[in-house]
């Protein structure tokens, strides 16, 4: 059985949802155990990575979009944005973690641990996915 589009728009909100939920927890104990400055800068990393994820969904889904049908695509053309956020989107990551690194305004390992909540977002997907068994999302009444 393969997985519907709708399968997988499910997956990637739940992936936004938790990586945002699991840098709201992991600034919330960054800052408890070392300072607010920590938490913030646990907080920007994970909003960065977020930021990264959507940016590269939103670019793929594009790119995708313009590969797979050419001809649909040329009557909704894309938005050069979506072009620029998905080759963009490194260089928002590497200058944002240059300046807050280079100003020392928040501890550099807070915002590099920020970072990793994708990945700790996917993990968890992941084991959902598997302890569910990849079931379709229920069918939304209109």
């Amino acid at each position: 059985m393969v997985p519907s589009e709708r399968f997988y728009e499910a997956v990637e909100q739940r992936i936004e949802r938790l990586t945002l939920i699991v840098g709201g927890i992991g600034a919330s104990i960054s800052a408890w155990n070392w300072g607010w400055r920590a938490g913030i800068g646990f907080i920007i990393g994970a909003i960065l990575s977020w930021l990264n994820f959507r940016w590269l969904d939103q670019g793929l889904s594009a790119l995708f979009k313009t590969v797979v049908n050419p001809a649909a695509a040329s009557e909704t053309p894309v938005s050069s944005w979506i072009y620029a956020r998905f080759f963009g989107r490194m260089a928002l990551l590497v200058g944002a973690v240059y300046v807050i690194l280079r100003g020392a305004w928040f501890p550099g390992r807070a915002v590099l641990t920020g970072l990793f909540s994708l990945i700790a977002g996917v993990i968890v997907e992941v084991t959902y996915e598997v302890a569910t068994g990849f079931r379709e999302p229920p069918a939304r009444n209109s």
